[in-house]
């Protein structure tokens, strides 16, 4: 649990300022993570279908969410 909310919020928009995001940086991390789960053996997922019902009900329910927020 976070005790010092302000704290949080200044040392997260720190981070954001000095954290810089490179397009190449997260394709090489994605490549590595995904060559790593072939090795591990779960992916591919032997049933790609299986959860998709929640996955739905949860995109659902945020999406009705953020529409009820952009239309105040």
């Amino acid at each position: 649990m976070i005790r010092d909310a302000d704290a949080w919020r200044r040392w997260k928009a720190q981070w954001q300022r000095t954290t810089h995001n490179r397009p190449e940086e997260n394709m090489r991390l994605f490549w590595t993570l995904l060559e790593m789960a072939r090795a591990t053996g779960v992916w591919p997922p032997e049933d790609p279908l299986e959860g998709i019902e929640k996955d739905i009900e949860l995109a659902r329910k945020v999406n009705t969410y953020v529409d009820r927020l952009r239309y105040r």
